[in-house]
């Protein structure tokens, strides 16, 4: 009864060991086939620039006063403020002591801060309304030295304005600071799509200055950081390899790294987070 009892614990123990072994097997085999969703970016080599910006305010390029050579009271007015108009249409009758006179827009735009309305009296001595030339915008800010040390005249950078972004040309930049210790400085936009820019509207300059030259940029969002150390991973013939990092300047975009890596090569940007070494991968999305 002994050895029947002994035969069958035996058994069952080499039952649960062959089960065992199973299991670790499917464990590791589904270990080695586990494939791992990532999305990818490339490494770039070049310099890693920040946008100071400076806000100022909007005003038209050119603009044209409307005077008249004698006082009267305006008979009738053809135009509303805000209205655009072209070179000798007809802006209003005014009666004069020589007479009723018209006013003719002198040049083309659109027709500003007019002052009288019909029934009114204008006089010489103030314009009667102006004439701004809209397809061209001026941009008039304020800025540190330490800005003034990034820009020239002629300079090109991207101006923003009720969320629509221009070319503005830097076209004046004073060498005297103001009466609040800032230097104005101009720059200009053309505004051919016609975008009702309006006068006074706030406009900001993006002004970029490197902080690292000629480096190795990561996307940022590639960057794993554990134990005070930093690594990437790059993907080569869909696996991946952990490689270490020297970060030299991190920004919300990229980060100037150091590290064995080349420009163009496929870097994981999401889905690093679960990734060993080795791991096989499959690219999902790739910027």
């Amino acid at each position: 009864m002994r050895k029947a009892t002994l035969f069958l614990g035996i058994i069952f123990l080499v039952f649960i060991l062959a089960a065992c072994t199973e299991e670790d097997e499917s464990a590791n085999q589904e270990e080695e086939d586990r494939i791992v969703s990532v999305e990818t970016g490339e490494i770039e080599e070049g310099d890693l620039d920040i946008d100071r910006t400076i806000s100022g305010r909007v005003e038209p390029n050119k603009t044209t006063p409307i005077t008249v050579e004698q006082p009267g009271e305006i008979e009738t007015l053809e135009v509303e403020s805000g209205a655009s108009v072209e070179e000798d249409d007809k802006i209003a009758t005014i009666s004069t002591p020589a007479g009723t006179q018209t006013i003719n827009a002198p040049s083309d735009g659109e027709l500003m801060q007019l002052q009288a309305g019909e029934g009114e009296m204008i006089n010489p001595e103030e314009p009667f309304a102006i004439i701004a030339d809209t397809s061209s915008w001026k941009l008039q800010f304020t800025a540190t030295a330490r800005i003034l040390e990034l820009i020239n005249k002629d300079d090109t950078f991207t101006a923003t304005i009720n969320g629509d972004e221009f070319e503005a040309t830097i076209t004046q930049i004073d060498s005297m600071p103001d009466d609040t210790g800032l230097y104005p400085v101009v720059a200009t936009i053309d505004d051919e799509q016609d975008q009702d820019i309006l006068t006074g509207t706030v406009a900001t300059l993006a002004i970029p200055e490197t902080v690292v030259s000629d480096s190795l940029l990561v996307p940022t969002a590639s960057i794993v950081e554990e134990n005070n150390e930093s690594y990437v991973y790059i993907v080569n013939d869909n696996q991946v390899e952990r490689k270490k990092v020297t970060v030299n300047e991190m920004q919300s975009a990229k980060t100037a790294v150091e590290g064995e890596l080349e420009p163009g090569d496929e870097i994981v940007t999401s889905g690093q987070l679960t990734l060993q070494d080795g791991d096989s991968v499959e690219v999902v999305k790739g910027e």
